[in-house]
């Protein structure tokens, strides 16, 4: 072998063990202020008792789980179809919000923490809303966006003492962390990612894609 297709070689060896070391820091490098696991749920599900739950038709067709980082851009810009898809089916699908805090944005698990506090107090949807509805000012933030998370918390009425307790309660880090670990099992490695009836999907486009899916499935 000639010395310049050793170093061909060993170039290329190289570069996929970067690329194999990179992808593992990506899915398992520590989030946020805090070290998340991401041990494998045993009994994974698409949703459980606890999780939350955006419409709550009285005879659900179908059911479609999101997992989703409140810092991501692709969440944000599938947002306005969730809530357009939501409006137009929300008597006949129930959609689901699970967490999936992702390594690459500082605030992603502090966001999750934030939400999960105001669903202690009933008040998921109005954080969650207020979250994606601001991402552009906090997303792409390189220090911590708590403080922020808290202003949103005075604005939506939430007990303050509550509200800070909940945030820095291990319980609620853990209720993160169980659809993250749910997640990994049912074969989430990014985000958003769509579960219909349980089966993972390929993100659709666009809103029409999503709802001709919708109604594909619906009509069967």
């Amino acid at each position: 072998m000639t010395k310049l297709k050793k170093n061909l070689l060993a170039a290329a060896v190289l570069v996929a063990a970067l690329g194999v070391a990179f992808g593992s820091f990506l899915l398992f490098a520590p989030r946020d202020s805090a070290s998340v696991t991401t041990e494998p749920a045993a009994d994974a599900r698409p949703v459980r008792d606890d999780s939350h739950r955006l419409t709550t038709p009285r005879r659900s067709e179908l059911t479609v789980v999101e997992f989703l980082d409140f810092a991501c851009e692709g969440c944000g810009a599938v947002h306005p179809t969730v809530e357009r898809l939501r409006a137009e089916y929300g008597d006949r699908v129930t959609f689901v919000a699970r967490y999936f805090p992702m390594p690459g944005h500082r605030n992603s698990t502090t966001a999750a923490l934030a939400v999960e506090a105001a669903a202690r107090q009933g008040r998921f949807e109005a954080m969650y809303g207020r979250l994606f509805a601001t991402q552009k000012e906090w997303g792409e933030a390189k220090e911590s966006k708590a403080g922020l998370f808290r202003t949103y918390a005075v604005g939506l009425g939430l007990d303050l003492a509550k509200y800070d307790a909940a945030v820095n309660a291990p319980a609620t880090l853990e209720r993160v962390e169980a659809d993250q670990r749910d997640g990994l099992v049912l074969g989430v490695r990014g985000t958003p990612a769509f579960l219909v009836d349980g089966v993972k999907i390929q993100t659709p486009g666009t809103h029409e894609d999503f709802k001709a899916l919708i109604d594909s499935r619906l009509a069967r």
